[in-house]
C-alpha cells in the first residue's frame, strides 16, 4: 500500500503535532508520563479539549459534527495522539453508541443524544455481557417487557467497564421469546443510570482497581422513546456497534508508540547490567512483534479506506481485533521480560511516581508492568473473544 504523504497531509500532520506539543494540558501530560492512572475528570477534560478543536468525531459523518478527515488524516491523527502519549478516548459514547444512534436512531434521539456525546458532556457505559452470557451473547436473560409507554427492565449485566462513572448505559435486552432464532427478539435500549431500580456493584480487578462493575436492573422503567430503531432488531444494531469496537480495539498507533519506546530503552544499561540490545534472543522477539505490528498497520489502513468510501466496518474488523490484541499482549510480555525482577508488584510499591519515566525499566514506572500484563489478558476476550472472531473470519472472509 502506498502511504506516501501528500503536501496537504504533511501540513495536516504538522498542525496536529504542534497542537499536541504546545497546547496539550500539561497536568494530563505529566500524569501520562509518570504512569499515574487517569481519573474521570482527566478523561472528560481531555475529550472536551479535543471537541473544542473539532477533533472529537474523527470517524463521525460531517452532518453530525464529524471531522470529514480522509483515511490518511485519521491515521495521522491517531499516530500523533499516540506519540503525544495522550489518554485513549473512552469508547462507549464516541466510538460505540454514537454511531448506532446516528445510523439507526430516530431524529429525536439524534438531536437529544448526539451533541452531548460529541462534547463528552455525558458518560456512557455498555451493557452487553451477563453472568452466563458473554461470548454467547444471544443467550442473554435480561428482559424488557412493554407496559404502555415504557418497558420494565429486569436482569443483570456484568464486566461493565467504568460503569461507576456512567450517566447512561446502552444495553441489549430480550423483548420477545416467541422467536425462531435466539438472535431475534433482542432490542437496543438507552437507560438513564439514575433511574430507580438501577444498582451498580463494584468488581475489583487483580491490580486492586475498580475498573469493571455488575449492574443490576430491578423493575426499571425505560421510556419507549429510548428504544433505538425497531423492537427486536437489537442484535443487528449490536453487531454494527461491535464492528466499530473491534476496529478500535486494534490500537495500532498506541502499540507502535509502546514498541518504539521499548526499543529505545534496549540501548540503555539498567543498574549496571548490559543493555537489552546485547541480548540476541530478546531482540529477536522484539523484531518479530514489530513485523506483526507493521502487517496489522496496513490492514488497518485498508479498513479505513473502505470506511471512507462509505462501507461500514465489516468482518475485517475481526481480523484487526484478533491480531491487534495478540500484538498488545506480546508487547506486554516484552515489557514484563525487560523489567525482570523489578516488574514484581511488591518491588514496584517501593518507588514513587516522582521516578524519572525515562528509567522505567527496573523502576516499575511503565504503568506497573506486571499488573498491566495480567490485566490485559482480557484484551483477547472483550469485544467478542478471539475464538469467536476466528469463526467470523472463517465464515465471512474465507467462506468456510
Amino acid at each position: 500500500m502506498d502511504v506516501t504523504l501528500s503536501d496537504e497531509d504533511l501540513a495536516f500532520r504538522e498542525e496536529i503535532h504542534a497542537v499536541f506539543r504546545d497546547e496539550f494540558p500539561d497536568d494530563i501530560r505529566r500524569k501520562r508520563d509518570k504512569g499515574v492512572p487517569m481519573e474521570r475528570g482527566d478523561l472528560v477534560r481531555f475529550q472536551q479539549w479535543l471537541h473544542e478543536r473539532g477533533w472529537a468525531g474523527a470517524n463521525w459523518p460531517v452532518e453530525y459534527g464529524g471531522t470529514g478527515w480522509t483515511p490518511v488524516q485519521k491515521y495521522i491523527f491517531a499516530t500523533e495522539m499516540a506519540e503525544a502519549n495522550a489518554p485513549p478516548i473512552v469508547p462507549f459514547g464516541l466510538s460505540m453508541v454514537g454511531p448506532v444512534i446516528y445510523t439507526f436512531g430516530s431524529e429525536e434521539q439524534k438531536k437529544r443524544f448526539l451533541p452531548d456525546i460529541l462534547a463528552s458532556k455525558v458518560w456512557w457505559c455498555q451493557g452487553y455481557s451477563e453472568p452466563g452470557a458473554g461470548s454467547d451473547l444471544a443467550s442473554l436473560k435480561t428482559r424488557a417487557e412493554l407496559a404502555g409507554d415504557h418497558y420494565v427492565l429486569n436482569g443483570t449485566k456484568t464486566w461493565t467497564t467504568l460503569g461507576q462513572h456512567a450517566d447512561w448505559i446502552f444495553l441489549l435486552a430480550r423483548t420477545s421469546t416467541d422467536v425462531a432464532r435466539r438472535q431475534e427478539g433482542i432490542s437496543f435500549l438507552l437507560v438513564d443510570m439514575t433511574t430507580p431500580g438501577v444498582t451498580v456493584n463494584p468488581i475489583i480487578t487483580i491490580e486492586g482497581d475498580r475498573e469493571v462493575n455488575e449492574v443490576v436492573f430491578e423493575d426499571v422503567k425505560v421510556p419507549l422513546e429510548n428504544l433505538v430503531g425497531e423492537e427486536g432488531k437489537g442484535w443487528t444494531y449490536g453487531k454494527v456497534l461491535l464492528q466499530h469496537e473491534r476496529a478500535n480495539i486494534a490500537a495500532v498507533a498506541i502499540s507502535r508508540f509502546r514498541l518504539r519506546r521499548l526499543r529505545d530503552q534496549t540501548t540503555k544499561p539498567v543498574r549496571g547490567a548490559a543493555p537489552l540490545s546485547e541480548d540476541r534472543n530478546f531482540m529477536r522477539k522484539l523484531a518479530a512483534v514489530e513485523v506483526d505490528l507493521r502487517a496489522l498497520e496496513y490492514t488497518e489502513l485498508r479498513t479505513l479506506a473502505a470506511v471512507q468510501s462509505g462501507k461500514a466496518p465489516g468482518p475485517e474488523s475481526s481480523i484487526l481485533k484478533v491480531k491487534g490484541t495478540e500484538v498488545q499482549q506480546a508487547i506486554d510480555t516484552l515489557y514484563l521480560e525487560a523489567a525482570g525482577y523489578y516488574a514484581l508488584p511488591y518491588v514496584q510499591e517501593q518507588y514513587t511516581l516522582d521516578a524519572d519515566p525515562a528509567e522505567w525499566v527496573g523502576e516499575g514506572a511503565e504503568t506497573q508492568t506486571s499488573l498491566k500484563y495480567f490485566n490485559f489478558r482480557k484484551a483477547s476476550i472483550y469485544g467478542g473473544s478471539n475464538e469467536i472472531q476466528k469463526n467470523i473470519i472463517a465464515k465471512h472472509v474465507l467462506g468456510l
